[in-house]
């Protein structure tokens, strides 16, 4: 079958779900995340891309992306996951989230079936994974909560020939679906957009609470590994209270170990009237965090050697250099530990540094349809 009929395939056959049940008003309801639509035949739901097919929800994007891409593993960003080596990097379209501030909403937000011209069987990608020397693929771009069958079934591929997964979400979904979904993840980055219920119901269109119960569950009943992002945006997240409070509840409920990362807003999509964020804000978040307990801080989509650089907790020295996702010194032992003091680092790491660089390289899997 070539990429074309994979395609049409796609749209002419909507993949089945099973998170949903029937009303008794005849409409379906979509029980995957905490939205609930109650759908009609023929209507999708707020993520775009789950419909209501013959009084059942289906997956419109099953086995279809926005674009391939390989990446270094810390632009998801992760630190303590693999450090320096190459992921497979893709996403489809559509979001559960309406987040005014959104980075990438040329795809969360797309409408437009032409977002999703690459396709590519969960077998396929696992296969170019290998292929292409990647460690790792990540189901990003757009959260993976939507494409929660195709993002499982890639995984289970990918798992099969020793490449780990990677999940980059909100994390705004209910239990059942949580479950299976992290069941078989290796690692993940949860943004955690703001410790204000009002933050996420007024910027976000979601809740709180889903996002932190997520948060808990990953780090308490799975193996996967967690960090966890929060986008500053001036005049929203920034105060030093709210700093303080979310630096508190990770050290308090998730422990002292788990990363976070301070990411640096641009104006773009719904909040082009707010400013980027300064250098000096993403400082004084980094050192609030420290100051609260936490190990692990870091800086980014700004230029910060020390903010994006891994330091020792016990001694202070540095263990993993980076610049731009570019590594440079490292200094941790085969068993993950700090060379000058022995303390162990948090994270998964190997007895050597992948060597891939701040590299960012398009993959066209049509090649690889052909060699197979």
């Amino acid at each position: 079958m070539t990429v074309k009929d994979d395609y049409q395939d796609a749209l002419d056959h909507p993949w089945p779900t099973r998170y949903w049940h029937l009303l008794d008003d005849g409409r379906v309801q979509c029980d995957l995340c905490p939205r609930f639509c109650q759908l009609k035949t023929g209507q999708r739901g707020f993520c775009f891309v789950r419909a209501n097919v013959n009084n059942a929800i289906v997956l419109t994007t099953y086995g279809r992306s926005s674009g391939y891409c390989i990446d270094p593993v810390e632009k998801k960003p992760l630190n303590h996951f693999l450090p320096g080596t190459p992921v497979l990097s893709f996403g489809t379209a559509g979001c559960n989230l309406a987040c005014k501030f959104c980075q990438n909403w040329d795809v969360s937000k797309s409408r437009e079936v032409d977002t999703l011209a690459d396709a590519a069987s969960p077998e396929l990608i696992a296969r170019a994974a290998v292929a292409l020397k990647c460690r790792s693929v990540a189901y990003t771009y757009n959260d993976p909560v939507i494409f929660h069958e195709y993002a499982i079934d890639v995984a289970q591929a990918c798992a099969e020939q020793g490449i780990k997964s990677i999940a980059v979400s909100a994390g705004y979904v209910c239990e059942a679906p949580r479950a299976e979904f992290y069941k078989n993840m290796d690692a993940v980055n949860i943004d955690l957009k703001s410790m204000r219920e009002p933050f996420y119901h007024k910027l976000t269109g979601g809740h709180l609470q889903t996002v932190l119960e997520t948060i808990q569950y990953i780090k308490h009943e799975t193996d996967v590994w967690l960090e966890l992002t929060t986008l500053l945006i001036p005049g929203e997240n920034d105060s030093d209270q709210e700093l303080q409070q979310l630096s508190q509840w990770v050290v308090e409920q998730l422990g002292p170990d788990v990363p976070l990362h301070f990411s640096a807003f641009h104006p773009d999509y719904k909040m082009m009237d707010r400013p980027s964020t300064s250098f000096e804000t993403l400082q004084r978040a980094r050192k609030i965090a420290l100051d609260n307990g936490l190990h692990y801080v870091y800086t980014g989509n700004l230029h910060d050697k020390a903010g994006e650089s891994t330091y020792c907790d016990h001694c202070g020295e540095m263990l993993i250099g980076r610049d731009w996702y570019q590594l440079s010194e490292w200094n941790l032992t085969s068993q993950g530990h700090c060379r000058f003091c022995d303390t162990p680092c948090a994270g998964y790491f190997e007895a050597r540094p992948g060597g891939w660089g701040a590299r960012r390289q398009m993959v066209d899997l049509k090649s690889f349809v052909t060699a197979s």
